[in-house]
């Protein structure tokens, strides 16, 4: 579900970019609807894939691990060649490698959809992240050099509304095509959107580059993709083989490695991807460091519900889909309200109280254990959570844009964008470690209490890579079957609880940095909000 997620600083990088020439007015709705629609591929494949994740582990007997990689091969390759997607654009034309990575998007969609094994189907997500690589920055950018800077602010609204009502109906929708059709439907319906956005970016899309782009980093890039790669398969891979693999270890120390070598490439780069003279600025440090905070928190913990919803407490997958709608819904509404918050009280206020109330919401998702009503025991932290994150959204995207010279704040709203979807790759990857070492635990304990042979406690064990999916063998009688279904059940809250906790602690860290690092003195604007009180 890491795409319920809104990203800081879309809204920035359109904002941002120099005037360009305007496409004509007639064409305008035409190129609104390329870019809303093709966002839009990005925005359903995320968030139903994470609803489709249950189903696909029974269709594949697939472990918990398998699960992981299912998602995080897709946002692995999608966070390391953001950027690069990006400059592609500016090179080559902003049409072309838009209209390319539609085209990817989709062949890969179709492979998703047929994949006949777990392995293939993660290599398939590969593929697809690749494509998203070039889909996302491109939609951004072609509202850029599409609307003049007088007429882009309507531009953003439209597109920010029409891409959350995507994000709210995308669920649902696949929630119903996984509980009535199958998971793979969630990879089909890309392919008519997939031809929809590549008609109107042919016919109404005019061609764009930017005339000052530098060449491309091909060997930064490399060296992100091999960092972020090893790192995040040493950390998935250790739950299967142990830390002290060879494998392991060789990933982990290679991928550190990488990344080091990645900052020493564009720092004496003449082009870099990643401008890193702009972490000079101490707001921008800052306002990176709480986005890799916040962001590691909420996907994280998203990706983990659907799995306690559907697997333990017994939603539907079409249930499951709509349980984050009122998270959305406040994100999108109050939006302009957190604007506000900017005007009145500058961005730092907002960036302190805004995660504290987010750290609240995922202590909140902590509390729920096994069954209760919806609006009991989800409900309340579903809200609390989207208020905290719609206060943050907006100051943190401001707190970026401002920290460096107009010059630059494309590029800075590009890269704070790309380090919130690398925290979602990390995240993911270390609560994952988390979530099955606690499983593991809870689960020996309360077997312990049960009198079991050892064959069946053998086969227990060959279980326990699935988490909550993991079932008793079938020739034990049912009440001690069901007793182990609770069990295991229990374990998997044990583990979501814990995880839950340390989302809440990242929240916390994340105001923490807000009110450390970012921008004047706490005095200012304490004696700034009792002046509007009195």
């Amino acid at each position: 579900m890491t795409t319920y997620i809104k990203h800081p600083c879309d809204a920035g990088v359109i904002l941002s970019a120099p005037d360009a020439a305007p496409c004509k007015p007639q064409s305008g709705p035409w190129v609104l609807a390329a870019t809303i629609l093709g966002s839009s591929m990005a925005f359903i494949d995320g968030t139903v894939v994470n609803v489709a994740l249950p189903s696909i582990q029974a269709n594949f007997n697939a472990t918990a691990v398998d699960l992981q990689w299912i998602v995080e091969a897709y946002a692995l390759l999608l966070a390391a060649l953001l950027l690069v997607g990006g400059s592609l654009g500016d090179i080559y034309g902003r049409r072309r490698v838009y209209a390319a990575g539609v085209v990817v998007f989709a062949a890969a969609s179709t492979w998703c959809g047929f994949a006949p094994s777990v392995s293939q189907l993660i290599l398939a997500r590969a593929v697809q992240g690749v494509g998203a690589s070039m889909l996302v920055p491109g939609s951004l950018a072609i509202i850029s050099a599409s609307f003049s800077e007088r007429e882009r602010g309507r531009a953003i609204g439209t597109w920010s509304g029409f891409t959350a009502i995507t994000a709210a109906v995308g669920p649902v929708i696949g929630g119903w095509l996984v509980q009535h059709a199958s998971w793979r439907w969630v990879f089909f319906i890309n392919l008519p959107i997939a031809l929809v956005v590549l008609v109107l970016t042919l016919w109404r899309v005019n061609e764009s580059r930017n005339p000052q782009a530098a060449g491309l980093d091909w060997v930064g890039s490399c060296l992100a993709t091999v960092g972020l790669g090893g790192v995040v398969y040493g950390l998935i891979e250790s739950s299967n083989k142990g830390w002290n693999d060879a494998v392991v270890l060789t990933a982990l120390i290679s991928g550190m490695a990488a990344l080091a070598a990645f900052v020493f490439v564009e720092t004496h780069s003449r082009a870099p991807l990643l401008t890193v003279g702009l972490f000079r600025s101490r707001d921008f440090s800052g306002a990176n460091l709480l986005t890799l905070f916040l962001y590691s928190a909420l996907s994280g913990a998203l990706y983990f519900l659907p799995f306690n919803l559907i697997q333990v407490q017994g939603y539907s997958a079409t249930s499951a889909g709509a349980a984050l709608l009122p998270f959305i819904l406040l994100m999108f509404l109050l939006s302009r309200w957190s604007g506000g918050l900017v005007e009145r009280y500058g961005a730092k206020l907002p960036l302190v109280i805004g995660p504290i109330i987010a750290g609240i919401g995922f202590a909140l998702l902590a509390r729920p254990s096994i069954g209760g009503a919806y609006w009991t025991a989800w409900f309340p932290a579903v809200l609390v959570l989207g208020l905290g994150m719609a206060i943050s959204v907006a100051p943190l995207t401001t707190t970026v844009m401002n920290a460096v010279g107009r010059d630059q704040a494309g590029v800075a709203s590009g890269i704070n964008n790309a380090v919130s979807r690398v925290a979602s790759v990390l995240a993911i990857a270390v609560l994952g470690i988390v979530m099955l070492g606690a499983f593991n635990r809870g689960l020996t304990t309360r077997l312990a209490a049960f009198d079991l042979p050892p064959e069946i406690k053998q086969k227990l064990d060959e279980q326990r890579k699935k988490l909550a999916a993991a079932e008793a063998p079938p020739e034990i009688e049912s009440e001690t079957r069901a007793m182990i279904k609770q069990a295991i059940d229990e374990s998997f809250v044990a583990g979501f609880r814990r995880v839950m906790l340390i989302a809440s602690g990242l929240a916390l860290a994340s105001a923490a940095c807000a009110w450390l690092i970012i921008g004047g003195g706490q005095g200012r604007i304490l004696e700034k909000l009792f002046k509007r009180r009195a």
